[in-house]
């Protein structure tokens, strides 16, 4: 996959040396010849230029870039005035970085698609969860065990649970299946909220739209994972 990151600063420099240490194509921008110097050696591509100046991003493969990360922290103004650009441009999928409620109420306003509070989320759980198609989000026990958060493949949809046989053939356990209700927000914007179904039964009929809730080793969920056709880099 191909990722724009917007700002060289902790949290955006260590989430593009992880996608990039994945495989991934990185270009990361920042307007800091010295940031951009630091890290050209260990992320894909590194630029320098101004996020906010609307003739030089619309230089960028944006239409060719699957997710357009930004992830400037020091300047709310310039978070902003970048995410808008950048919004402008019809980037596919587009996330954010959230200082604080009120940012992210503009943010939200804009239209992101995701936002990141990189205080709260290490950079290593965004880069897993960015890299693979059906990953939503990931709970580490430690370094080897972990919950985590699946959309369904497909050729699961129309199985039941039992079928599965998940316990027998790769030594993990589906705890429970998730589904997104949504509602609009203040601003009339078409938002989400999970809502758990309840303890994984034997007899449950998984459906489209599910999100499969699973605990096991890392290396057992990977397998998983490959047998359904997930790619896994």
């Amino acid at each position: 996959m191909k990722y724009i990151i917007v700002g060289l600063g902790n949290f955006g420099s260590s989430l593009g040396m992880a996608l990039t240490r994945q495989g991934h194509e990185v270009i990361a921008i920042d307007s800091s010849m010295q940031k951009v110097e630091a890290y050209k050696e260990v992320i894909s591509h590194t630029i320098c230029m101004d996020a906010t100046d609307e003739y030089t991003v619309s230089g960028l493969p944006i239409a060719d870039t699957d997710i357009v990360i930004v992830a400037i922290g020091e300047d709310q103004g310039e978070n902003v005035m970048a995410t808008a650009l950048f919004k402008t441009l019809k980037a596919k999928r587009l996330i954010s970085r959230s200082i604080n409620p009120l940012h992210q109420k503009v943010l939200q306003a804009i239209g992101v698609d995701d936002l990141i509070h990189p205080e709260n989320e290490a950079a290593k759980r965004w880069a897993k969860r960015l890299s693979l198609r059906y990953f939503v989000d990931s709970f580490e026990l430690s370094d080897h065990f972990s919950i985590v958060e699946i959309s369904i493949p497909s050729a699961l949809i129309g199985r039941t649970v039992d079928e599965l046989q998940l316990e027998y053939k790769f030594n993990i356990r589906l705890l429970s299946t998730m589904r997104y209700e949504y509602y609009e927000d203040s601003f009339g914007r078409t938002q989400s909220r999970p809502s758990i179904q309840g303890l994984a039964v034997p007899e449950q009929l998984l459906k489209e739209k599910d999100i499969l809730i699973i605990y096991g080793a890392n290396k057992h969920i990977n397998q998983f994972l490959r047998s359904v056709g997930v790619k896994i880099n």
